[in-house]
């Protein structure tokens, strides 16, 4: 008896030319709907399911394959026992299942899909296919990816059979492909019910590799970045690499913080990058002018770095990002002039993210630690000016105010503990990630030098002392913002009004760990 395949296919990329190679090697087809018209149109010989079933496909197409006669011949074992049955029952044996799904993922990343086209393409037959033909691995080969086609043909063609290494490698395929389906379509519905449970009791996360990457934080660590499904609109996943040495595991958390922090603000913003820190950050009516004010707040720490940008790159930001070295530029996009420019940067890697709706486009941070990982919901907070405390006798003017406000969005970026200094929407001093408050208020300031006098300053968390407020003073800093909340804030409020400077608490705090 001629082996028989099961084909039923949403992506037909290949299917055409396997099924040929199969056909030419005596095999016989079984097919379903979609995938036995695109078979029967190129003329290769087909049996509908409904044939070997002896049932109708029905409800619109939701059940075809659930059937003894289909899943019998998939999951039946090579043993006495289970041949006798399968020859009572007058069911066949299916040796290769190539199914993969209803596209789910695709559907649900279209803008304005209802839940009623979401619910229509969840696949039930097929994953239940998939699971019966990867959990009889023994005897079954399965195949999910088009990309397989031609090493399964090869293995029938060379030695009749699929091996057995290959039937585990593709059983293991399959069981990712229907994991990750499945997670897809929990993490969808839990999108719905979010206002009723914010963290479920089991936590789904699922991915679909980009690439590989040459190595993680180091050399000697293995690395690669995924995709989550239908990720929004805007985000580093979704991002298209233009030109440019191939990404890195730290280039890619550098971009992402980078493009985080531009993206925070609606006028025109670069953040230049360091390990995920910013070393300089400003706002200016062209994306230019602010390149040029983010670089010279630090460039010595912007050789090398990562800039985002929030609007296009025209030529004029091109060609001073061309004075320098950089790892990457990552922007909505690039105009024809810049990539003009750019192209002599041949290792310069750019990448293009497309128009980001809002800020908002994770619903979760997910952090590993050992044995599990902690989730929480992303920093996306923005201050509304109409709840800042002055808790100083003396108010802010309107451009300290500004200029609070701006340092304030940028300290939200930086590892905690973090000051940041600014003027005029520009960052002059940043003092990030240092175990105690003062440290990081002594190296923006350091960092600002004579400039910090007449700017602000901006902490991402209460000051637990009046000492900070006192350096800061001593700097020239005229204005602090800062969350409050400490027990000791009266210390640091009469520090300030001793020193004519003016603090406003925000009642929020920006810890980043």
């Amino acid at each position: 008896m001629a082996p028989r395949a099961l084909l039923s296919v949403a992506d037909k990329t290949g299917l055409v030319e396997f099924a040929r190679g199969l056909v030419d090697l005596g095999w016989e087809l079984i097919s379903t709907g979609g995938t036995a018209q695109t078979l029967t149109e190129v003329g290769l010989p087909v049996t509908p399911v409904a044939t070997v079933t002896g049932f109708p496909e029905i409800l619109d197409g939701r059940v075809k394959t659930l059937h003894p006669r289909v899943h019998g011949g998939i999951l039946a074992r090579p043993t006495p026992e289970h041949q006798e049955q399968l020859q009572e029952q007058g069911i066949q044996i299916i040796d290769l299942v190539v199914v993969n799904l209803y596209p789910f993922r695709e559907t649900i990343a279209r803008p304005g899909v209802t839940p009623e086209e979401a619910i229509e393409n969840i696949d039930i037959g097929g994953p239940a296919m998939v699971r019966a033909a990867a959990k009889n691995h023994e005897r079954v080969a399965v195949v999910v990816n088009p990309a397989s086609y031609g090493e399964v043909l090869a293995e029938l063609r060379e030695q009749g059979a699929v091996s057995p290494a290959t039937r585990r490698r593709l059983a293991a395929a399959a069981f990712a492909h229907t994991a990750a389906y499945d997670a897809a379509i929990a993490a969808y519905f839990q999108r719905l019910i979010r206002h009723e449970e914010a963290f479920p009791a089991s936590f789904v996360l699922s991915g679909e590799k980009v690439q590989d990457l040459r190595y993680g934080e180091n050399p000697h660590q293995g690395a690669a970045f995924y995709r989550l499904p239908a990720p929004p609109a805007g985000s580093l996943a979704g991002a298209r690499q233009l030109q440019g040495k191939e990404l890195s595991y730290n280039n890619l958390m550098d971009l992402d913080a980078a493009w985080n922090l531009a993206c925070d603000f609606k006028e025109p913003v670069v953040a230049i990058i360091k390990h995920t820190n910013p070393c300089g950050v400003a706002r200016a009516a062209t994306p230019a002018v602010a390149y040029r004010l983010a670089y010279a707040a630090d460039p010595v720490s912007a050789f090398g770095g990562i800039v985002a940008c929030n609007r296009p790159v025209d030529g004029e930001m091109a060609g001073a990002v061309a004075e320098i070295f950089l790892e990457a530029v990552i922007a909505p996009s690039f105009t024809p002039e810049a990539l003009a420019i750019l192209k002599s940067k041949a290792n310069l890697r750019l990448l293009a993210a497309g128009a980001r709706a809002g800020y908002h486009t994770q619903e979760y941070l997910v952090r590993p630690v050992s044995g599990g990982f902690l989730v929480q919901e992303p920093d996306y907070h923005i201050l509304d000016p109409e709840h800042l405390k002055v808790v100083t006798t003396r108010q802010p003017e309107a451009g300290e105010m500004a200029d609070l406000l701006f340092a304030w969005q940028v300290v939200k970026h930086v590892k905690s503990n973090a000051i940041v200094v600014a003027k005029d929407g520009v960052t002059l001093g940043v003092g990030a990630s240092q175990m105690n408050r003062v440290g990081a208020a002594r190296l923006a300031l350091e960092q600002a030098g004579a400039r910090a006098k007449g700017a602000v300053l901006a902490s991402d968390a209460f000051f637990p002392f009046g000492d900070t407020v006192e350096q800061a003073a001593a700097a020239g800093i005229t204005a602090i913002i800062q969350p409050g909340g400490s027990i000791r804030d009266e210390e640091s409020i009469q520090a300030a009004d001793a020193a004519g400077v003016a603090m406003v608490f925000t009642g929020v705090r920006h810890f980043r760990h």
